[in-house]
C-alpha cells in the first residue's frame, strides 16, 4: 500500500485504477494514461484545481511507484500476498472524533484538516486527501458539507496513535 504523509492510503491497484485480477496489458494501458496526466512536464504552467504542486508531484511518484511494482511478476506476487495480509489486520484507534472537532487551515484551495494529539503533534488530512478516499466535501460560507458518510483512520505524524474521523452526510456544523 502507499502512505500518503497523513497516513492514508492507496493501493498500488488504485493508483492506477485497475482491478487487482487486471492483465499486465491492462495496467500497462493505464500507466501510460497515469503517467501522462501526472507527468510533471505535462503540467507545467497548468494549474490543476484543489492539487497544490507538492500533491501532484507525490502523485506522479505513486504512479511510478505502482508501475515498478505490478509490471513484475514478481514483485507483484509479493505486493499482493502483503496486500491481503494487510487486510487481515484489524485497526485500533485512539479516539474518535467528528468532523466539526478538526482545525481548519486554509492553503490555496485546499483546506487543510488537523486535531491535536496528545503527544503534542498532529492528525491531519487535507480536503483533497478526502476527495481522492472518495469522500466527498463541498464547502459552502463557512461550512463542510458531505454528500456521502464516511469514517477515515489517521495517524499521529510523531507517535503510534491514530484516531477514527467520522464524516457524517450534510454534516454542516464545521467551522
Amino acid at each position: 500500500m502507499l502512505h500518503s504523509r497523513n497516513g492514508s492510503s492507496r493501493t498500488h491497484y488504485e493508483v492506477l485504477a485497475v482491478n487487482e485480477d487486471a492483465t499486465y496489458d491492462q495496467i500497462r494501458e493505464n500507466y501510460k494514461l497515469a503517467i501522462l496526466s501526472s507527468h510533471p512536464d505535462k503540467l507545467r504552467g497548468k494549474s490543476v484545481t484543489n492539487h497544490p504542486i507538492r500533491y501532484q508531484q507525490e502523485v506522479f511518484l505513486d504512479v511510478q511507484k505502482a508501475w515498478e511494482v505490478l509490471s513484475d511478476p514478481k514483485s507483484r506476487e509479493d505486493y499482493d500476498n502483503i496486500l491481503q495480509a494487510s487486510r487481515n489486520q484489524v485497526e485500533v484507534v485512539d479516539d474518535e472524533i467528528r468532523l466539526e472537532e478538526m482545525l481548519v487551515q486554509i492553503n490555496g484551495d485546499v483546506k487543510e484538516l488537523s486535531y491535536q494529539c496528545r503527544c503534542g503533534d498532529y492528525f491531519w488530512i487535507s480536503s483533497a486527501e478526502l476527495q481522492e478516499l472518495g469522500v466527498s466535501v463541498e464547502t459552502t460560507g463557512d461550512h463542510f458539507l458531505s454528500s456521502n458518510s464516511a469514517s477515515v483512520v489517521l495517524p499521529c505524524d510523531s507517535c503510534s496513535l491514530k484516531i477514527r474521523l467520522i464524516i457524517d452526510a450534510h454534516d454542516d456544523s464545521f467551522m
